[in-house]
């Protein structure tokens, strides 16, 4: 009896060589879009630019329009050359532009469909995909049923073993947990789990992927990661702009189904889970998901949490409308545009740290940032005023827009007397890397293909995520109005008195 023994240099993959996709096409619902216009169609260019798809990768898009291919290249074209992150190359262009394809028709249009499902056979045979195909809905929720009936009806859904199809999904993903059970139950009904993947753009940033790097690839940090050192996280993602325009989506949604359900409650698990035995997805999840069923809202709501919207005044030299002004907002809209909660992961590692999750609009600049605030030292032998302006010891992970990581200590004042202050040393990812961060969406679409699920949420991450939230939500819904801020600020008061009360305070980022 022969017996095989793997090689480990000729099995092993190695992880710094980029993975290229495979055959394959993906379509895109929701074409016409913002959010297709500035984000998707740009990577799927920068992602050719870096010889990252096949050379027989298709593009289709889907919509309402009256457009022949060439009418929708050409709107391709106009997004990557207003918003690629790379360079424009015409033989990279022409060589995309080839695959690119347009199917005309409405969500109950049957005939569009079947039309659909041709497109895609047809480029199995013309450029070799292999009728590997993604589906992209950057469409509003109500309109998913409709859409995954009609792929499962034409039979776009259905894949054999030689192919694969999978469906990729855009927040919100429902708006409380009855209703995210409910979708789930609609797309799983036509996809299997494996094949879905839910966006939260924030997992394919780098600076969100290397918290596992900063935790898991350094012995300094880990040690002291836990309820014995850490007092208190922060986590803030916080915008400076207002909300004109974008009242058909936001009005009823507000800012904590939005960001702090999705977005905040990702970081925060990325920041709490175990070390996972492996970076295979499977592990990953399930120590995302140990943590998000341990964590649970602070009570009392009305001491833990605090809401508000802006109001109108000025922000950086400019006269701005409040919310209630804005092109498209009910008169009497009790929708918050800012939201803090208290959480508690509900484990031995993290007993007794708050964590203060808060995010909105109109605030005093854009960052999105998580913060690790340390004890104080048990013991300090310094006089009073050697001290006095020392603070707590932070380690700051910047998401967005100066990614990088900073750690805040004390030092020593130069001079001849023993004074301690705080200092930063900071890492930049733009001064010690060449390479450009690729967007979010580059990383995320080329998993899919890929069929790399690791940065995407499985449904039950996203119910929890609502058992979570939606004690918060209820408790909001019965006690009125938010609390008016005004814009350039960093909120409403009642947000200052939430970590006051126990003599903490917020970052000035």
């Amino acid at each position: 009896m022969s017996r095989r023994w793997n090689n480990p240099l000729r099995d092993a993959r190695d992880k710094r060589l980029p993975r290229i996709a495979g055959p394959s096409s993906l379509v895109i619902f929701g074409v016409t879009g913002d959010l297709s216009r500035k984000k998707l169609m740009p990577a799927i260019y920068d992602l050719a630019n870096r010889g990252l798809l096949p050379a027989g990768f298709s593009l289709i898009g889907f919509a309402r329009r009256e457009w022949e291919h060439q009418d929708f290249g050409q709107v391709v074209h106009d997004a990557v050359a207003e918003h690629a992150r790379t360079p424009f190359r015409e033989s990279v262009w022409q060589r995309l532009a080839e695959g690119i394809r347009f199917v005309q028709g409405s969500f109950d249009d049957d005939d569009a469909f079947d039309q659909l499902a041709q497109t895609v056979r047809d480029l199995s045979d013309e450029r070799g995909t292999g009728g590997n195909t993604a589906f992209y809905l950057s469409i509003p929720p109500w309109a998913f049923p409709v859409v995954t009936k009609q792929l499962a009806r034409c039979g776009l859904a259905e894949a054999d073993a030689e192919t694969w199809r999978r469906v990729v999904i855009e927040k919100p993903f429902g708006h409380d947990l009855e209703s995210a059970r409910e979708l789930n139950a609609i797309v799983n009904d036509v996809f299997p789990e494996e094949s879905v993947f839910r966006i939260d753009h924030y997992l394919g940033k780098e600076t969100v992927q290397n918290i596992l790097a900063l935790r898991f690839a350094n012995q300094m940090f880990e040690p002291i990661w836990n309820a014995n050192y850490v007092d208190h996280v922060q986590i803030t993602m916080a915008e400076d702009i207002g909300l004109g325009g974008r009242a058909g989506y936001y009005d009823g949604i507000g800012a904590a189904r939005d960001v702090i359900q999705n977005h905040l409650l990702q970081l925060l698990a990325l920041t709490a889970m175990e070390e996972p035995v492996s970076f295979q997805p499977r592990a990953l999840r399930a120590e995302k998901v140990k943590v998000l069923a341990a964590t649970k809202a602070v009570e009392p709501f009305e001491e833990t949490t605090a809401r508000g919207q802006y109001g109108g005044g000025w922000q950086g030299g400019t006269k701005v409308p409040g919310l209630l002004q804005e092109e498209g907002f009910a008169k009497d809209s009790t929708t918050e545009t800012y939201a803090a909660v208290t959480l508690e992961v509900q484990n031995r590692r993290w007993a007794g740290v708050p964590f203060y999750v808060r995010t909105g609009k109109r605030l005093g600049r854009r960052v999105t940032e998580i913060a690790i605030v340390f004890k104080r030292a048990p013991h300090l032998p310094f006089d009073s005023t050697s001290t006095e302006e020392l603070g707590e010891n932070a380690l700051v992970i910047r998401v967005q827009p100066d990614e990088g990581i900073t750690m805040r200590f004390g030092s020593k004042v130069p001079g001849t007397t023993m004074e301690v202050r705080d200092v930063t040393m900071d890492f930049g990812y733009g001064h010690s890397f060449t390479e450009t961060s690729p967007e979010a969406y580059e990383r995320l679409i080329l998993d899919v293909l890929l069929g790399e699920p690791s940065l995407f949420p499985v449904n039950e991450e996203v119910e929890l995520s609502w058992e979570i939230l939606d004690p918060v939500l209820e408790h909001w819904a019965k006690h009125g109005a938010p609390e008016v801020y005004q814009p350039g600020t960093w909120g409403p008061p009642s947000a200052e008195e939430l970590l006051g009360r126990s003599g903490r305070h917020w970052r000035r980022p």
